[in-house]
């Protein structure tokens, strides 16, 4: 199960979904479309700071304050993830 957490200063996303096996997960591939996309995202459109590892079955995104226009980011990035929670329950966990 992956187990996204977002928080004010951070998000955090880890496990895997083990919808499918490895290279054919689309449920682990929407979910790191989604993260990888809001960090280039925040770092080529806007000129805020963040800092972030990237590792397998897991990411950290750690931040301060941020722009609007981060907010708004990581808002889709939000909606994002709740639609494929909300398409398949029992793989992905919000926290």
């Amino acid at each position: 199960m992956i187990e996204v957490t977002v928080r004010k200063d951070e998000i955090k996303v880890s496990g895997h979904a083990d919808y499918a096996v490895h290279g054919s997960d689309i449920v682990c591939a929407g979910i790191t479309a989604l993260t990888q996309t809001l960090i280039k995202s925040i770092k080529d459109l806007t000129d805020d700071k963040i800092e972030y590892e990237i590792s397998p079955g897991r990411v950290d995104i750690k931040y301060g304050n941020l722009s609007e226009k981060s907010k708004t980011l990581v808002d889709s990035f939000f909606i994002g993830i709740c639609m494929i929670a909300d398409e398949f329950p029992e793989y992905i966990r919000i926290m």
